[in-house]
């Protein structure tokens, strides 16, 4: 039973063992860049971009990840302050240099003024051409 216990942890350190970086590794200097849409407007899945964001963080370390998330669509909730505790998670994120974007064509659809979203959010025109910009760039584009 020892054995067997023994191999059990072995090969769970094997599936779950470190992530082996791709080259050059993340670095001060060469940070990864990251650009990620938030489309969907229910809490869920607000949170769930959210949290996706915060573990991406965790991981890398805010020195080494340049993260920009895009909200669109109904996701534009995101960064509305009439939405106080995704606010709170967004100001958090925002303190360790995530930078968040507006879709300026869903703020006019949806009647969204400036002065109604999060303070220091980057409006751009069009959100999903933002996303293709930055991925065209080098930028991994990640939807969770």
């Amino acid at each position: 039973m020892k054995r067997l216990l023994m191999v059990l942890g072995l090969v769970s350190t094997l599936a779950y063992g470190d992530i082996r970086f791709a080259q050059p590794e993340p670095s001060i200097e060469k940070p990864r860049e990251v650009v990620m849409g938030i489309s969907h407007g229910d809490d869920e899945s607000i949170h769930h971009g959210l949290s996706t964001a915060n573990n991406v963080l965790k991981f890398y370390g805010p020195e080494k990840i340049h993260l920009r998330i895009v909200a669109y669509y109904h996701g534009i909730r995101t960064l509305l302050k009439s939405e106080k505790e995704i606010a709170v998670r967004v100001r958090a994120l925002q303190q360790y240099g995530v930078e968040f974007v507006a879709c300026g064509n869903t703020m006019e659809t949806k009647k969204i003024t400036p002065d109604q979203l999060d303070d220091d959010v980057e409006i751009v025109s069009a959100g999903i051409a933002e996303v293709i910009e930055r991925a065209t760039e080098g930028a991994f584009y990640i939807q969770p």
